[in-house]
């Protein structure tokens, strides 16, 4: 019985049954696709974070301790792979002489490192010129003393006499800020920058430079041992800074506090695990709506065929056929199409996988590739139960054969419709949003050094809310329009159906219900695909405008301290693909007690080179901020922080304590405030001022330059940047947004968030497409009676499709309204619900219009071809039609 009635089902209903199981596998792949991957993107987060990190732990032996004994218990940790023996002392000063000048520094760091130091740590130091063995200095220090190699160095270290050492290379530091911390100290306690002067000896040298310092003050030599690990660490980053954590810890307790570890994997891990809940943030964001929504579609193209689904099972029940065979029947039916939607899904998303990462498995193993298919399956068996057996179960417990067999029934609004829920959700959505935004929540959670990390998940009531407040809104709108507007619907329809204007808008009127379910669904899909796209865009914008703070221009020539190098230096700088440099002043200046950052510019040409955007900006919008600097040269620009500590208004004059180039002493300089500066190109995240370069030269009697910023019209940055460094050589700095791009891009931005653009942006395409096409195609279907019967009245050919065109018009109008309006507002919500995600925050939302565009003209093909088939389908011969039915 059940086998006949399968096959019957697939030989007189298969496009129903074909429909409904491509709902269900988009649900199964949107599911099974994003769910590898956010497993996938947590293991390449954990890997990028290890691959970061030059020296994992560094192990500083406590005074008392027996470092030989240290040094063995390091090695014989399973878990270390290789360890070198570093020193380090304070020096006094550094000195060196060339060409009749003597250049001096100020206190520096001597460091002792092993013959094989640079091949166990390769990324610690990097050649700049010169040889690798035998003394080095680090890149500032040769600048600041005009040294290289072949010159001679005077280090001086306390309590014993200074020693001339030959330099053999210049040397550049990239982990500098992890290689000089203070080891066991909090974060907030480390210090703010790196050694400005460094100098590197053998291991040998070492030893005897501080043979004396080590016998009279064993305290001043350090000793650190550096260790690379290589015990295998889970995939998930959370995990992995736990058991990296602990391991830290026991090496500490087996030592008897012989060592403090410094964890420099882990605090990498640290960050990763904040990136990885982010991403399972925005899955659950941006994943989770277009699984909901795939299964939407499946219940409507399910709930097309609810009236004849109805009548045959009434039909079977009249013929003496039990109730519980009825419900095996449907049971066998959602049993078809949840199995074959699901392993039709998990296909899908393997192609997916296969198309847009080169495997199928999205890098993950093969256990837990299995794991998210098997899940995303049940969930299709789960949504084909949801859509074709309960609504069958339901009509067998609370309706009657006569009930059932009644082709017309009175149309009643909704409950929730008569109680408002849709008004209170939207309003319980702006309490939620406004409640929580006024009160600075994180979304994420992970305390400094804490295991445990979690997620605000206050922060999804207000977007779901919003969500399905907006769609119920929508569904009431067109539900009275199609009740209350049979006049415009007529006057509308009247160009395609001439005289059976009148029927079409009596028909549409009736069919109000399904007309509201397929609008509200295809207007779903749009906003899922807007608000998706939107974030998406937005997202990779403030990505490169952070790259871009951070790194000043598209290439940035950054000048020692000390440097007299003024604006005219930036000719040297126009090599080919090069259209203009702009200088960018750097000094420090006294505000009362407070040293900040002061940036000099040139207020007319600044904006050619960088990027400033009207966020950056309070008091006026950036244009409006440079014309003061140039209209006012003593105008000043300075931080929120400044205006609340000195309570100043516009106007307010400002004495900044700034050093006179030639007396080299402090001098009051009155400027004027003018507005405040919240972010600047290569300025420091804290307090910092902004001021009219030609007015700071003016008064500090010095036009020196502390940076120049190189635009490159956005190509070729990384090929210009080659190009300076081999013209300029150690005596500045060459760096470009390509770098600046992987430093401040956390592996979210830099890899994840691409790879989640993909695939949900793709699915939203198809979801688009398929909640207007097939739903839309499928009511066309199942009204051929209709049609048929309207026919053998009287109806011409035209008419009846100017029938199904109206129809059709009218649901893509309405959808891409409500589409429209429901996606602006969830992608203004998305973002300021995760700013956390983006930085610096976001002046505007990114239109990805490309996108939009195609989505559009996808959605409009898939409701044209559908209408299109269903006219010319009834133009049939209405005999033919109704011998079939």
């Amino acid at each position: 019985m059940i086998g006949r009635w399968v096959r019957g089902l697939l030989f007189h209903r298969s496009g129903r049954l074909a429909a409904t199981a491509v709902g269900i596998a988009l649900a199964v792949a949107l599911v099974a696709a994003l769910g590898s991957f956010l497993t996938a993107s947590k293991s390449t987060m954990t890997n990028r974070a290890v691959r970061s990190v030059a020296v994992d732990w560094q192990a500083e032996v406590q005074p008392g301790a027996d470092a030989r004994a240290v040094v063995a218990a390091v090695r014989a940790d399973p878990g270390v792979r290789a360890s070198e023996t570093v020193g380090m002392v304070r020096s006094t000063g550094l000195q060196t002489t060339t060409a009749g000048s003597t250049q001096s520094t100020g206190p520096g760091v001597v460091l002792g490192l092993p013959d094989g130091y640079r091949h166990t740590f390769p990324g610690t130091v990097r050649l700049l010129t010169g040889t690798g063995s035998g003394v080095l200095l680090a890149q500032q220090t040769a600048a600041n003393l005009h040294a290289a190699p072949g010159d001679t160095v005077t280090v001086h270290l306390p309590g014993t006499a200074p020693v001339s050492v030959p330099v053999a290379g210049v040397v550049d530091l990239p982990q500098a800020d992890s290689l000089f911390q203070k080891v066991g100290a909090p974060p907030q306690s480390q210090p703010s920058a790196p050694p400005d002067n460094v100098v590197i000896v053998p291991q040998d040298l070492f030893t005897r430079l501080t043979k004396g310092i080590a016998a009279t003050d064993p305290t001043a030599v350090t000793t650190q041992i550096h260790i690379a690990r290589d015990a295998p660490l889970p995939a998930d980053p959370a995990a992995a800074y736990t058991a990296v954590t602990a391991a830290a810890r026991n090496l500490e307790a087996r030592t008897s506090g012989g060592v403090v570890v410094g964890d420099n994997l882990g605090a990498t891990l640290d960050g990763a695990r904040q990136d990885a809940l982010y991403a399972q943030v925005l899955f659950l964001f941006l994943g989770v709506p277009g699984s909901v929504l795939a299964a939407l579609l499946t219940a409507a193209v399910a709930g097309v065929g609810t009236d004849r689904r109805r009548q045959e099972q009434a039909l079977l029940r009249t013929r003496g056929l039990p109730p519980r065979r009825v419900a095996a029947l449907a049971a066998a039916e959602a049993a078809v199409v949840g199995v074959t939607g699901g392993l039709l899904g998990i296909g899908i998303a393997a192609l997916a996988g296969l198309a847009a990462f080169g495997t199928a498995s999205f890098g993950v193993s093969a256990a837990s590739a299995l794991a998210w298919s098997s899940a995303a399956f049940l969930l299709g068996v789960a949504v084909a139960g949801a859509a074709v057996l309960l609504p069958a179960l339901r009509d067998l417990r609370a309706t009657t054969i006569a009930q059932a067999r009644r082709e017309v029934r009175r149309a009643r609004s909704p409950r929730w419709m008569r109680y408002g829920l849709d008004f209170a959700l939207l309003a319980l959505s702006l309490l939620v949003f406004r409640a929580a935004g006024a009160n600075q929540y994180a979304l994420v959670l992970a305390p400094e050094g804490v295991p445990s990390i979690s997620v605000s998940y206050w922060a999804f009531l207000g977007p779901a809310l919003l969500w399905l407040g907006g769609a119920l809104l929508l569904w009431r709108l067109i539900y009275l329009a199609f009740a209350h507007g049979r006049r415009v619907l007529s006057r509308l329809a009247r160009p395609l159906t001439g005289t059976l204007a009148t029927t079409t808008a009596a028909v549409m009127s009736r069919r109000r219900r399904p007309l509201a379910h397929a609008a509200v669904l295809l207007a779903l899909a749009l906003a899922f695909a807007v608000s998706t796209s939107v974030f998406n865009a937005t997202y990779r914008q403030q990505a490169e405008v952070d790259a871009r703070l951070t790194n000043g221009g598209d290439v940035t020539v950054t000048q020692p301290p000390g440097s007299s190098t003024g604006p005219g230096a930036a000719s040297n700088l126009r090599v080919a693909g090069v259209p203009h440099v702009e200088p960018l002043v750097h000094r420090f200046a006294y505000v009362g007690a407070d040293l900040q950052d002061l940036y000099g510019v040139r207020p007319a040409t600044i904006m050619s080179a960088t990027s400033l955007q009207d966020a950056y900006f309070a008091g006026g919008t950036a244009h409006t901020l440079m014309h003061r600097l140039a209209a006012r040269p003593d105008a000043l620009l300075v931080s929120e922080e400044t205006v609340k500590d000195f309570r100043l208004a516009p106007g307010d004059t400002i004495n900044l304590r700034l050093r006179d180039s030639s007396t080299q002493a402090l001098r009051t300089v009155p400027f004027h405030y003018a507005g405040i500066v919240k972010e600047f190109p290569t300025a420091p995240k804290d307090s910092f001022l902004v001021a009219n370069a030609e007015y700071v030269a003016r008064v500090t009697g010095s036009d020196a330059v502390g940076a120049f910023l190189i635009d490159t019209g956005g190509t070729h940055q990384h090929g210009i940047a080659e190009t300076l460094r081999r013209k300029l050589g150690p005596s500045a700095t060459v760096t470009d947004i390509t770098q600046s791009r992987s430093t401040v891009g956390s592996s979210l931005t830099s890899v994840d968030l691409a790879g989640l653009s993909r695939i949900e942006l793709g699915f939203a395409v198809l979801l688009a497409a398929a909640s207007g096409g097939i739903v839309l195609a499928l009511d066309l279907a199942e009204r051929r009676r209709t049609f048929a019967i309207t026919t053998v009245l009287g109806a011409t050919r035209r008419q009846l499709r100017g029938l199904v065109l109206s129809e059709a018009a009218v649901l893509t109008t309405a959808g891409f309204a409500g589409g429209a309006v429901v996606g602006w507002a969830l992608s203004h919500m998305l973002i300021k619900v995760l700013t956390g995600v983006f930085d610096p925050p976001p002046a505007s939302a990114a239109v990805p219009w490309g996108y939009l565009a195609v989505t559009a003209m996808a959605t409009v093909a898939a409701l044209t071809a559908a209408a299109l088939n269903a006219a010319r389908r009834s133009a049939r011969p209405p005999v033919e039609e109704l011998r079939e039915l």
